[in-house]
C-alpha cells in the first residue's frame, strides 16, 4: 500500500513539474550593427525581456550587436542558412530581397519629420506587406533621421565635393546614382569598414546621421557638415519567415507587439537624440555650413533625376512612391 502511495505521489510530482515546466525555448538569434550600449541596442533589449517575460520563457530573444555577425549582407546569408533568425538592417542591403525597402531614402524625398510622419503611416503597412511577399517578417522600422554630407576636409564648393572621397553604403544604389550624376565618384563600403577607412585617410566624406555618426564613433573624425538634408534614413527590424511562423499565434501578438512598442519609442526619440549629437559634435569643433542656393537646387535637380528614373523603370514601385508622396503632401492613403 506504502509502495502503492509512492506511485501516486511521484506521479503527480511529475505531472506538476510538466505542467509548470515551459516549453523549450525558441531562441531567436538577431544580428545588428548598432553598437551595444547604443540607445537602439537598450530599446532591443527592452523588448526582448517584455518578450521573454510574457512568454513565459517560451521565447528568448539573443542579439548579436556591434557587427560581430558581419556586414549586412553576411547577416541575410545567415538568416537564409538558418545560423540567424533576423537582423536589423540597412534599407540599402534589403533592396537585394525586396527592392522597395529603400523607398525612404530616395534623395530629397522629405522637406520636414512631418512629411516623414504622414508618410510612414501610411507606407510601413505596405512595406510589411511586401517583405512578407519577399519571406521575411517585418517586425518593425525606426527612423535613423535625415542624413547630411560630412567630412574631416571643408566642402563648400563643388569642387571640394567632386573631389573628395566619398563613401556610401555598399550595394546603395540610390546613392550611387545620386552622386555619380552629381559628378563624385563614391567609395562603396560595409558601414563596418567606415570608422576604420577614416582614419587611415581610404575615405574622408560621409553621408549619415549626426546620432549615427556619434553612435558609431565616426564623429571624432568628421569637422564639416553641409547644411543639406539629403535624405530619411529607415532601419528594418526582421524575421525569417519561417522562424515567425514556428511561434504560436498567442507568442506572434506578444513579440510583435514588443518590437513595434521599441520601433515607437526610437521613432519618438530620434530627432531629439540627432539634434543632441548635433550640438555635442559642434561642441567638438564641427562646422555646420551652408550651401551656396543654386549648388543646392542643382542636387535637388539630380535627386529628382534619379527619382524619376527609379520610377520609370520600375526599379522602385511607383504604387507606393505615389502614396508616399500623398501621404507626405497631406492627401493619405487612396
Amino acid at each position: 500500500m506504502k509502495h502503492r502511495c509512492k506511485q501516486l505521489l511521484a506521479g503527480m510530482f511529475l505531472a506538476l513539474v510538466a505542467i509548470a515546466a515551459p516549453a523549450t525555448a525558441q531562441t531567436i538569434k538577431i544580428a545588428t550593427l548598432a553598437p551595444d550600449g547604443s540607445a537602439w541596442m537598450k530599446e532591443l533589449r527592452a523588448a526582448s525581456a517584455e518578450i521573454k517575460a510574457g512568454t513565459q520563457g517560451r521565447v528568448d530573444v539573443k542579439y548579436y550587436p556591434g557587427g560581430v555577425m558581419g556586414n549586412d549582407a553576411v547577416v541575410l546569408r545567415k538568416m537564409r542558412l538558418g545560423q540567424l533568425q533576423g537582423g536589423v538592417l540597412t534599407s540599402s542591403e534589403l533592396a537585394a530581397v525586396y527592392p522597395d525597402a529603400p523607398i525612404y531614402s530616395l534623395p530629397f524625398l522629405f522637406q520636414n519629420w512631418d512629411q516623414v510622419r504622414k508618410a510612414r503611416a501610411v507606407a510601413d503597412p505596405m512595406l510589411a506587406k511586401g517583405f512578407e511577399a519577399k519571406g521575411l517578417h517585418m517586425l518593425g522600422a525606426t527612423g535613423v533621421g535625415f542624413a547630411y554630407v560630412m567630412s574631416t576636409k571643408p566642402v563648400h564648393s563643388r569642387a571640394e565635393i567632386v573631389k573628395s572621397k566619398l563613401w556610401i553604403p555598399q550595394n546603395d544604389t540610390i546613392a550611387e546614382s545620386t552622386f555619380r550624376l552629381g559628378g563624385v565618384s563614391p567609395i562603396p563600403l560595409p558601414l563596418g569598414d567606415v570608422f576604420t577607412s577614416l582614419q587611415t585617410g581610404l575615405v574622408d566624406t560621409v553621408a549619415n546621421t549626426p546620432s549615427g555618426a556619434v553612435a558609431l564613433q565616426w564623429h571624432g573624425k568628421l569637422r564639416y557638415m553641409l547644411d543639406l538634408p539629403l535624405s530619411y534614413v529607415v532601419g528594418y527590424m526582421v524575421l525569417d519567415q519561417k522562424a515567425w511562423t514556428k511561434l504560436s499565434p498567442a507568442d506572434q501578438a506578444i513579440v510583435g507587439k514588443a518590437f513595434t512598442a521599441a520601433a515607437t519609442r526610437m521613432d519618438a526619440n530620434i530627432k531629439h537624440d540627432d539634434e543632441a549629437a548635433l550640438a555635442a559634435m559642434e561642441k567638438q569643433g564641427l562646422k555646420v555650413i551652408s550651401m551656396d542656393a543654386a549648388e543646392s537646387a542643382r542636387w535637388r535637380e539630380i535627386g529628382a533625376k534619379v527619382t524619376h528614373q527609379m520610377e520609370t523603370d520600375k526599379s522602385i514601385s511607383p504604387e507606393l512612391l505615389a502614396a508616399v508622396r500623398r501621404a507626405a503632401a497631406g492627401g493619405g492613403a487612396r
